[in-house]
């Protein structure tokens, strides 16, 4: 695949990042393309391995080495085709997937990957650009009904793969736009989401329907879906945040990030932000609780709204700089990653525990913090104080919401909570009604939600006609 001796003649490129003093000036996005030479010339450096182990690490098994070998040769509609093939929305997981395939790549036992996410995101960009991605509505329709509850990744990919096997399929979603967390939880300046409305226009040429404001066990029971339609796809969001129950815990301005982060979205897209009381960093000294991706997104979010500082605090000690290839290629390594976010201004800090919030006429002025050993036990003496007008906890999601829809059809659950679902046929305890996405795996990437949505999409049409040809 590609150019045979490419990895040996042409070092790694990918794309940068438009300077900070600039970017934070905005919320669209800042990543500069390559060029169409640049892009090539990239995908020459695929080796044709004997296990392509990128494979492995991509969660929709993209053919990876397939798309890269056309893109070389400049056949980039077939390209296009391929890559469509194995994921629905490839221009999602161009932006904000991590990359694991990269992790997975040969040439990262040299720490050189091909350039796996930018060569796939410019595939689908210039897919769109040609008009070579069009609408794919079925030949003949089944007669079969189906309802999707939640339109983010998951239930997206699960509708459009079986409208165009032919069914009417017709997505619930409680907020007032599709798209779920990719809408209201991904900022701007990591994917604008005029992305997400393209791809909603092409799925209702398709035959989607899109019911909104529709909160399915709170507006309308859940019951009523099931007793309405074939077949019931729950692909909701892990939508409980997990909390950090301290004293001080109930002063004013200590939030979750979720309550932060769709709110900058709303306002960037011009979308109503109901009567919630606005939750802003401007001219705050603000500090995110927890490490991962949600965290930099607090940061780059709080930055952008005029953040006097900003201060990251992660619960685990600091990861290494560099991972032992020979411990852990081809798997995703633990080690430290610094996002553009980061780079825009903030400080952080590993190993530390928020004891307690403090404040003064009801608001949050200060953390109270320990230092943790390496068994996550306080060290003795290691306490500090850090000074704070917001606090944002990011510290991940433990689970879907129970409470209306899951309690109303009483489904088993695992033991984290999510709605319980085996991945070889993605049926719930109950008749008819499938599960898949977060709401069976827990909070995840968005691209195991598509894959899970493709997957959950192939059983459900096999429960309904007998049989599928909708790829898994």
């Amino acid at each position: 695949m590609g150019k045979v001796t490419g990895f040996l003649e042409i070092d790694r490129r990918d794309r940068r990042y438009a300077p900070a003093s600039d970017r934070i000036r905005h919320y669209r996005e800042f990543m500069i393309p390559l060029s169409e030479e640049s892009t090539r010339d990239q995908a020459a450096r695929c080796m044709n391995c004997g296990i392509p182990y990128c494979h492995t690490g991509c969660p929709v098994n993209n053919q990876i080495p397939d798309w890269n070998d056309l893109v070389y040769n400049g056949e980039w509609a077939e390209a296009s085709r391929n890559l469509h093939s194995t994921n629905n929305f490839p221009e999602f997981t161009g932006r904000v997937c991590p990359a694991p395939c990269e992790a997975s790549c040969t040439l990262n036992l040299e720490d050189t990957p091909v350039t796996i996410k930018t060569i796939e995101c410019a595939i689908v960009d210039r897919g769109w650009k040609e008009g070579w991605i069009k609408p794919q509505p079925p030949a003949a329709k089944t007669g079969k009904r189906i309802a999707v509850v939640g339109s983010g990744p998951a239930g997206l990919a699960a509708a459009q793969q079986l409208a165009r096997a032919g069914h009417e399929v017709h997505v619930f979603e409680k907020n007032r736009k599709a798209g779920g967390l990719l809408r209201y939880g991904i900022p701007d300046f990591k994917m604008e989401k005029h992305l997400i409305d393209r791809r909603i226009a092409q799925m209702e040429a398709e035959g989607v329907v899109f019911h909104y404001e529709e909160h399915i066990g709170v507006t309308r029971p859940a019951q009523e879906l099931v007793d309405q339609y074939d077949a019931v796809l729950l692909s909701g969001g892990s939508e409980m945040s997990r909390d950090l129950p301290i004293e001080g815990r109930d002063l004013n301005g200590v939030h979750f990030a979720m309550d932060f982060l769709p709110q900058q979205n709303r306002r960037v897209s011009e979308e109503q932000n109901d009567n919630a009381t606005p939750i802003l960093a401007g001219g705050k000294r603000v500090v995110v609780i927890g490490g991962g991706d949600t965290g930099s997104d607090c940061i780059g979010t709080s930055v952008r709204q005029g953040a006097l500082s900003v201060v990251q605090l992660e619960i685990m000690p600091r990861p290494p700089e560099k991972e032992n290839k020979a411990l852990t290629w081809p798997n995703w390594p633990l080690k430290l990653r610094t996002s553009s976010s980061h780079e825009e201004g903030a400080d952080r800090d590993f190993a530390v525990a928020t004891v307690k919030f403090s404040g003064a006429n009801g608001r949050v002025k200060r953390l109270h913090c320990v230092r943790l050993d390496a068994k996550m036990q306080p060290v003795p003496g290691s306490e500090f104080d850090i000074n704070a007008d917001l606090v944002l906890l990011a510290m991940g999601f433990v689970h879907p919401v129970h409470e209306g829809m899951l309690d109303e059809l009483a489904l088993a659950r695992d033991a984290r909570g999510n709605v319980s679902a085996n991945t070889r046929d993605y049926k719930s305890s109950a008749e008819k009604i499938f599960a898949c996405g977060d709401m069976r795996r827990g909070q995840s990437l968005v691209v195991w939600a598509i894959r899970e949505g493709r997957q959950a999409a192939r059983s459900v049409d096999e429960f309904l006609m007998g049989s599928s040809v909708l790829p898994r």
